[in-house]
């Protein structure tokens, strides 16, 4: 394949380049080749015979000093002479005036084409001094290396191209180098952490793109600035770590970064000296978002917390129930007995007191174990009457409270205790919005909310609610607090003064009751939270309450367990009362006693689930040993689910929750001695 050179004619198969239009002779009797300039642009003039053999000599020392195969090649003969670097680097032996070819059929088949074309360019049109090209080049062992090959075109003084110098590299190391360095920088670019490097004096001279993502400058508008700038860290701090890390050779600590937008992360760096030998070359830095870990680990810390609340609570729980149990007991006796009107109003204060603090006790055990509460139709009208009232007796006198009166309305279905707390909570909040005071109003209405209004709320279906309102006359909730209010743990109270679980809990209490949620405020205006309910049936009407007696016994022995000597004395005196004989035992150990002296007459054995030195899972199973059909009620104030599953373990099903009044223990008592004794097992 020949290809038309202007002055030459180029034969890309054999790699030769001819003049044309003259012969070799008549050039080589009008050219004299010196080899002592390199890049000349035209030929010089001829010089004596000593200057040339001086020039000579000097451009073969020349060739054997360098680290690559220099070549020259004549273009008028056609012929390459190669330097002692071709066989020492390559393994090629090439006598003097060798063929062209020499170089081009050890040229890759695929880079061939491209690598003469490039040429032919070069010689042709004859831009620049120099023709560069990078190509995979044949050894002599057939292995091939990638090579830099580069010349210098010479001219006569004519113009036309006569000669090539120039020399062959072998780049092959240093290819491969640049390709781990590649993928070195391509795996710290994928690295998830921000990896910078910077000099002994702090400015950036790395910066991968996990920096970028989260400094926030570009690589390129990083490098040369100080990492303290751009990472926002203080002066004293950076100061700090950098001495810490030219004398231990590390440091390892957390900063705060706060970024363009104002978002703030907790950072953790990793400081590593960079030596070249013994002397500190740059300074490793390796930094990690870990903000949503520490997160994390306080949001567990929190719950751990809560766990120890609710053992606490559960603890408290058991005590302030066994003081309640004998209250509530004697209550029941006092009524049965004859009192004046005084009397019985001052009874009925003691009850409902009694069944407030029974209540309390409960709802701190649904919030502390998340025990699920008892659904019952509820009178809005109540619920909110019972709330004022609690606030007006605790609340600042500064808070002035308010309840709008309302045509009656439909009732609620749901727990009492855990309504009773969102409410609370609400207006817990809106307290705390009137530092100063203000006015705190609570009120309830019925809407029918259709589909259009329920679109609106995620959590919202149509139909009719009741709506509670709780409004204060507060400084109001910016936006961007606004938009997080409900997420767990978020608070805008200082350090100990809140949890941040106060509106998630009771946003999770109304989503329990099929019900949702909403908030209007704005900064300097009112804030009104209101709670949407699902109303159920008609509106309440008060109705007149039927007591039904309470069960009476048949004389059956009952042995009665319990560690307090109140709750043994009220028990035992109203079971005798309503016709039961009883003994009594203080602890496991004396139930046993008490059964063995008894064995064969005892119906029933109540006995209380957490005693000393044996307590009652213990005592049943060694009751059981002495007669396995024996009849057991379990008294707990742990509360009713967990106290039913302990039971389940001993195989009881009959539990009897402390506080207990006279009827519930009638009733209880009576429901376990009917029931066979294959049922109490199970």
């Amino acid at each position: 394949m020949a290809r038309t050179l202007g002055l030459k004619e180029v034969d890309l198969t054999r790699g030769v380049v001819r003049p044309r239009g003259t012969s070799a002779e008549s050039e080589l009797e009008s050219l004299v080749l010196p080899r002592d300039v390199l890049r000349p642009k035209t030929l010089q003039p001829p010089r004596d015979a000593g200057q040339l053999l001086e020039s000579e000599e000097r451009f073969r020392l020349l060739a054997q000093a360098t680290n690559d195969a220099v070549w020259d090649w004549d273009l008028v003969t056609e012929t390459v002479w190669w330097s002692e670097g071709f066989e020492t680097h390559f393994g090629h032996w090439a006598p003097p005036g060798i063929g062209f070819d020499s170089w081009t059929h050890r040229i890759h088949p695929d880079d061939r084409e491209r690598v003469l074309s490039g040429l032919h360019d070069f010689i042709e049109h004859g831009e620049g001094e120099q023709w560069l090209d990078e190509h995979r080049f044949c050894r002599a062992d057939g292995e091939y290396v990638y090579v830099l090959d580069r010349g210098w075109l010479i001219r006569d003084v004519t113009g036309v191209p006569v000669r090539m110098i120039g020399g062959l590299t072998d780049i092959t190391e240093r290819r491969d180098t640049e390709v781990r360095l590649r993928e070195q920088a391509a795996l710290l670019d994928a690295a998830n952490d921000a990896i910078v490097v910077t000099d002994l004096d702090g400015k950036v001279t790395y910066f991968n793109r996990a920096a970028v993502k989260l400094y926030g400058p570009s690589a390129s508008q990083a490098v040369g600035k100080r990492y303290c700038d751009i990472a926002h860290v203080g002066e004293a701090e950076h100061i700090e770590a950098t001495r810490a890390v030219l004398e231990t050779g590390e440091w390892a600590g957390e900063h705060r970064h706060v970024a363009g937008d104002g978002t703030v992360a907790i950072l953790a760096s990793r400081w590593t000296l960079v030596r070249d030998g013994e002397r500190p070359r740059a300074i490793l830095i390796i930094a990690t978002d870990v903000t949503e870990q520490r997160r994390l680990e306080q949001h567990y810390a929190r719950i751990q917390r809560l766990e120890s609340i609710g053992t606490l609570a559960g603890g408290i729980a058991h005590d302030l129930n066994n003081v309640l149990t004998p209250i509530i007991l004697s209550i029941e006796l006092l009524r049965v007995a004859e009192l004046d009107d005084e009397m019985r109003e001052t009874v009925d204060t003691v009850a409902a007191a009694a069944r407030r603090g029974a209540e309390m006790v409960k709802q701190v055990l649904s919030f502390a174990r998340g025990v699920e509460g008892r659904r019952v139709r509820i009178a809005p009208e109540s619920l909110l009457g019972e709330v004022a009232r609690i606030i007006r007796d605790s609340f600042p006198k500064n808070i002035q409270v308010e309840t709008k009166d309302s045509a009656p309305l439909r009732p609620v279905v749901g727990d009492p205790t855990q309504l009773h707390q969102v409410l609370l909570n609400l207006a817990v909040n809106a307290r705390d919005a009137m530092p100063r005071g203000g006015r705190l109003s609570l009120g309830a209405e019925e809407l029918v909310i259709d589909e259009h209004h329920a679109a609106m709320h995620p959590h919202a279906k149509k139909g009719r609610y009741v709506v509670f309102r709780v409004t204060d006359t507060g400084s109001g909730i910016a936006p961007d607090v606004r938009e997080r209010i409900f997420e767990p743990f978020y608070t805008t109270k200082e350090l100990g003064k809140g949890t941040g679980l106060g509106l998630s809990t009771a946003l999770a209490i109304v989503r329990s009751h099929g019900g949702f949620m909403n908030v209007l405020s704005e900064p300097g205006s009112p804030t009104a939270f209101s709670v949407y309910l699902p109303a159920d049936g008609a509106p309440c009407a008060e109705e007149p309450t039927s007591r039904e007696a309470s069960p009476r016994g048949r004389n059956e022995l009952v042995l009665f367990v319990d560690d307090e000597e109140s709750i043994r004395a009220i028990g035992k005196r109203t079971l005798e009362t309503f016709g039961y004989r009883v003994v009594t035992a203080s602890d496991g150990a004396d139930a046993v006693a008490q059964f063995a002296l008894n064995r064969g007459q005892i119906s029933l054995v109540l006995t209380d689930m957490g005693m000393p030195v044996m307590d009652g899972l213990t005592t049943i199973r060694a009751l059981k040993r002495i007669q396995p059909d024996v009849r057991v009620l379990f008294a707990s104030g742990y509360g009713d689910d967990a106290s039913r599953a302990r039971a389940a373990d001993a195989g009881v099903s009959h539990v009897l929750a402390k506080p207990y009044s006279a009827d519930a223990l009638l009733r209880a008592v009576r429901e376990a001695l009917d029931h066979s004794p294959a049922d109490a097992d199970r």
